[in-house]
């Protein structure tokens, strides 16, 4: 988009700005912010459907939240808001024109969804180890208010989770971009792109991880 406009001229000398469709910022810009809407609905319903149950079943809430791991959960939001910082400082720094460090911090952040997944792993791991899971006896057992909260305790982290795995293949496919040289100081869109689809990711953990966790 720093680039000069190319100019061709009709037969009667009148000039002509050439746009090309295929690199327009705005358009991929506003197409994103779309799709970023879309992502925001899909989880505002999952938390209205949150906000009804805990009011509907608020004492069972606050009693299971205190069966959740806070260590753990407390570590994957530091985790994920480290991410954004790298994210972020990988566009700042293809801005700059360092590619080299830009692809840096891109692999930063890769490694640090991947230790968010694991300890994510191990979380899920130790619940499903004494039986609670959706559709499981065991929680069938404790009653309709915590088959609502563990089941949408898995649901949106799962969703969540989901998602961190979907941004890992996107950052995979922008280091593919940046060395093939399709994404430059200049042409910085994409990867633009994925650092606000990752916002998207630390923003929406930043809700879930106090829903969850927190409410005891």
């Amino acid at each position: 988009m720093h680039n000069q406009p190319e100019i061709i001229y009709d037969k009667q000398g009148n000039a002509h700005v050439i746009v090309d469709y295929n690199d327009d910022y705005i358009g991929a810009k506003l197409g994103f912010w779309l799709f970023l809407f879309t992502e925001m609905m899909i989880f505002g319903s999952m938390f209205l459907i949150y906000a009804f149950y805990m009011f509907q079943f608020s004492d069972t809430f606050v009693q299971y939240s205190a069966t959740l791991n806070v260590k753990m959960g407390g570590t994957n939001t530091f985790i994920l808001l480290v991410s954004a910082l790298t994210m972020g400082l990988s566009l700042v720094r293809l801005r700059q024109g360092n590619v080299e460090g830009a692809k840096k911090f891109i692999w930063a952040t890769i490694v640090l969804a991947l230790i968010f997944l694991s300890i994510k792993y191990f979380e899920w791991s130790a619940e499903i180890h004494h039986g609670i899971y959706p559709g499981s006896p065991t929680l069938k057992s404790m009653g309709d208010g915590a088959v609502m909260f563990f089941g949408l305790y898995f649901v949106i982290t799962g969703l969540h989770g989901i998602h961190i795995i979907l941004g890992i293949g996107a950052m995979i496919w922008v280091l593919g971009l940046v060395r093939k040289g399709k994404i430059t100081p200049t042409k910085f869109v994409v990867l633009e792109n994925t650092a606000l689809y990752w916002d998207l990711v630390h923003l929406v953990w930043v809700f879930v991880f106090p829903l969850f966790y927190l409410i005891h």
